[in-house]
């Protein structure tokens, strides 16, 4: 791989891996059964040069924000490297926020570009939000058909200038990335993510889990999620590794793509693990008995030989017909963005498969701990990364404190909100609001969460500000949302929910009318973002000078009340 150490910006190392990987693949993209597109690091420098000259000519300069909302393909990390590559700061949207929250970041963020496909840009375009956004100039639109109606886009594949651009420089400490952790509804929340950030990261990551020319990761998490930018772009990317985009993620085409291109890693989130756990399990227990009973002696032996490290050429001898379905040159899965069941972990590993679970959050670079596999813990998150300094603040008794890291690959800070940075970062630790210790090893254990948010399965961090919306015009005195775990602390990763807290007006009563209400406001969210149950409080929320309601002290006024029965379902 390119010697990172040297480079002070992501155009830099990926402008010279483009060089000297020139005859590698770097991109693969299929549809269903079709194989859409194959790249070199060579093709992929041409059709991203004139992209940047165009830019250039439309009076893109160094600093300028361009944004990306885009399913999984090889015109997204092309679009990026075009920005790079032009001094430009990359802002990597969600392509399944509503078109409403996509022009609300839009407009936070400042980009003047967005780059996008055409089903994306039909609604957004249709969207009332678009005239919020003033700041988006230029709106450059892929697989358009002929003749469409683009509402002043114009057709990405069209937009290309003559001769070479002019690479602009750029140096560590400027902005590379402007992230959105959350904050869609409420506090836009994004994350300026520094060069330096990005490079330190990708050092730190490949010195456990390397990659080189012949590797293969197959993405499936979405580009613009932390992980999959880092180890599905960046990192292939300077080590002169293959991606492999799946137009589909469709289980049957996932499944084939493993066996059809030698997938080397992937990256997953614990739900998809955990249903690919279920999937699994379910083809074995179909297993007539006398196989089924080889096939658990052989899961036995491999657990015995493989307990104090991974041992993966014994593994597939012996468990040949599943490590034949994963292709068989599968060296790990990765899987994070939220906490992950130590009995799934354990699952795939008994397999000889490794997991590569970890420990980490947007404002830090993607990773802060990982599984170094020296031995597989399924129990932690592992151990900090290289360059990583973890501390537990305020411990308890048992150990048990808020999680705080000091790294390069800490953000510079949250866009347009200094209080909120100086409450996050305290004399240079990030306070990351999760609660966990080490144990005797340096191996880190979570327990909890300290601040007022959940994280689902799926990865998707949310905060209960941003749900409020939904429930505005309520006809209730006041309300308010919370994380269940924030109020009712539990030792726990798992299950955590949210709940509407409401103060009736004088003489109101929840009945039924008002549960219906609720419903139906609740039904309009993402499920991911719907509320548990609701809880009544019978007296006026506590609140500043300004009206703005005191959360920590309504949370604590909360805490008093039985969680359990507090809680009445929808």
């Amino acid at each position: 791989m390119l010697d990172l150490s040297k480079y002070q910006s992501i155009g830099q190392a990926l402008k010279d891996a483009l060089d000297q990987f020139a005859d590698e693949v770097c991109l693969i993209e299929a549809d269903r059964e079709r194989e859409k597109e194959r790249l070199t690091y060579r093709d992929f420098k041409e059709c991203a040069h004139p992209l940047a000259r165009a830019l250039q000519d439309a009076g893109f300069t160094a600093g300028d924000r361009a944004s990306i909302i885009m399913t999984n393909q090889s015109k997204w990390l092309i679009s990026a490297y075009a920005i790079f590559f032009a001094g430009g700061t990359l802002v990597p949207l969600d392509y399944k926020l509503t078109p409403d929250e996509q022009w609300q970041l839009l407009k936070h963020s400042g980009a003047s570009v967005l780059i996008t496909e055409y089903p994306i840009w039909r609604q957004l375009s249709a969207s009332v939000g678009r005239v919020a956004a003033a700041n988006v100039r230029t709106v450059l639109v892929t697989e358009a058909p002929a003749n469409a109606e683009l509402s002043g886009a114009l057709r990405w594949e069209d937009f290309h200038g003559a001769g070479e651009p002019r690479f602009v420089s750029r140096v560590r400490k400027d902005t590379a990335c402007i992230v959105y952790s959350s904050g869609t509804g409420g506090r836009p929340k994004g994350c300026m993510m520094t060069h330096e950030n990005y490079l330190e990261q990708c050092v730190a990551l490949t010195s456990i889990y390397p990659f080189w020319p012949g590797v293969r990761y197959l993405s499936i998490l979405p580009t613009n999620h932390a992980i999959d930018f880092m180890v599905g772009f960046f990192g292939p990317f300077t080590c002169g590794a293959a991606v492999v985009h799946l137009r589909t993620l469709r289980p049957e085409y996932v499944r084939e793509a493993f066996p059809k291109y030698k997938i080397t890693y992937v990256s997953l989130v614990p739900l998809v693990l955990k249903n690919l756990q279920k999937g699994l399990q379910a083809r074995f227990d179909a297993l007539p008995p006398a196989k089924r009973k080889i096939f658990n002696a052989l899961v036995a032996i491999n657990k015995a030989l493989t307990k104090s490290k991974s041992r993966p050429g014994i593994s597939r001898r012996l468990l040949k017909q599943v490590h034949e379905a994963f292709g068989g040159e599968l060296r790990a899965i990765i899987v994070g963005g939220a906490f992950t069941e130590p009995q799934t972990l354990q699952f795939f590993y008994d397999l000889g498969i490794p997991v590569a679970n970890g420990y980490g959050l947007t404002e830090a670079g993607t990773a802060i701990t990982v599984n170094d596999l020296k031995p597989f813990r399924a129990d932690t998150v592992g151990k900090p990364l290289p360059g990583m300094e973890v501390r537990i603040m305020n411990p308890a008794a048992d150990g048990v404190g808020e999680v705080s890291v000091r790294s390069k690959t800490v953000m510079s800070g949250y866009l347009s909100d200094p209080e909120l940075t100086a409450e996050t970062i305290v004399d240079a630790w990030l306070m990351t609001g999760d609660l966990g210790r080490f144990d005797e090893t340096g191996h880190l254990l979570l327990s909890g969460r300290k601040k007022n948010m959940v994280v689902t399965e799926e990865g998707k961090n949310i905060y209960p500000e941003d749900v409020e919306a939904v429930f505005e015009t309520l006809p209730v005195k006041e309300f308010c949302v919370f994380a269940a775990n924030y109020i009712w602390p539990k030792r726990s990763m798992t299950g955590e929910r949210l709940v509407l807290v409401i103060h009736l007006d004088p003489g109101q009563q929840y009945g039924e009318e008002l549960r219906q209400d609720i419903s139906a406001r609740n039904n309009r969210l993402l499920n991911y973002k719907r509320i548990h149950g609701v809880v009544v409080l019978d007296e006026d929320f506590p609140r500043t000078a300004s009206l703005k309601i005191k959360r920590n002290v309504l949370a604590e006024r909360l805490a008093s009340l039985e969680g359990a029965s507090a809680i009445l379902p929808l």
